[in-house]
């Protein structure tokens, strides 16, 4: 038979049909085990410290070694919904089996909802090697122990405290014991109104915060000051003692008026400004109590 007389495939052919869809089911079904080890590692590390230790890690003892490795746990990410009542499981064990599996390695870790003074005590016992730390809603850290527990945190470059009950007192402890403080996010929720502030009520008006950053933290590089109750004077002093200054987030803190000479060194000096009155809706947190 010629070359030009050989028979092409028959699309009604059973056989060829049959072959097609084999080939379909392959392309679309392909076997996860047959990645590249670092490939799955890197998905892996994609997602959230409960998924890991509730879904990922058993899905296969490939993926549950994947899962050991202390490598896995340098940063630590306890992203919930706050829903603590309805959850299965006790994240505070779980946080500290995470950071157990670390072995020492932990650089980054966030706590949503459940940081309490001993969790904290556990991590800097477990870790002298933090970068960053996150406490979101973690109203049972106290001003004393994180105070007491900052000669801990020799290399940390970033810390997030977001709603929480603390004041300046472990502020000044921070910006002693963590040299290398780069970023520094402070937030609150906004409880004054504006519209009928009486200047120099000290309920309203707090520089204590604002002045223990200037004087301890002249490094810093970012500062996110979420619903304080800072006023033009603390915005002043943290101008002054913090020289490097680069972005500044001062959204809700309506003691703070960015005009005149105030409003013309922020907009020379800063790189990003969000102002008192600027939009919050990229925040994820509510920035001030309802009325």
């Amino acid at each position: 038979m010629k070359f030009s007389d050989t028979p092409k495939p028959n699309p009604r052919n059973p056989n060829t049909t049959m072959a097609r869809k084999r080939a379909r089911k392959t392309k679309e079904y392909r076997n996860w085990l047959d990645l590249p080890k670092d490939v799955t590692v890197s998905i892996l590390q994609r997602l959230g410290a409960i998924d890991i230790l509730e879904s990922a890690q058993k899905v296969c003892m490939l993926w549950r070694n994947i899962c050991k490795d202390p490598s896995m746990w340098r940063a630590i990410d306890m992203q919930n919904l706050g829903d603590l009542h309805d959850m299965p499981y006790d994240l505070e064990k779980m946080c500290i089996h995470a950071i157990d599996r670390s072995c020492g390695q932990l650089r980054d870790i966030n706590i949503e909802y459940f940081g309490t003074d001993e969790l904290l005590i556990y991590i800097t016992q477990s870790t002298s090697q933090l970068r960053r730390l996150r406490l979101v809603c973690c109203y049972y850290i106290t001003d004393k122990k994180l105070s007491e527990l900052a000669a801990k945190l020799p290399l940390l470059e970033e810390l997030d405290m977001t709603i929480s009950s603390l004041s300046e007192e472990p502020l000044e402890a921070l910006g002693r014991c963590c040299p290398l403080l780069k970023s520094l996010k402070w937030n609150q929720l906004w409880d004054g109104c504006p519209h009928i502030r009486i200047e120099g009520d000290e309920e309203f008006d707090d520089d204590g915060e604002a002045l223990a950053i200037a004087k301890n933290m002249p490094e810093l590089r970012h500062l996110q000051l979420i619903g304080n109750k800072v006023t033009n004077d603390g915005l002043q002093a943290i101008l002054d003692g913090c020289p490097h200054l680069e972005s500044l987030d001062i959204r809700k803190c309506f003691n703070v008026t960015l005009s005149g000479n105030l409003g013309k060194r922020c907009a020379e000096r800063i790189k990003i400004l969000r102002h008192p009155s600027d939009s919050t809706h990229d925040y994820g947190f509510m920035a001030e109590i309802s009325d």
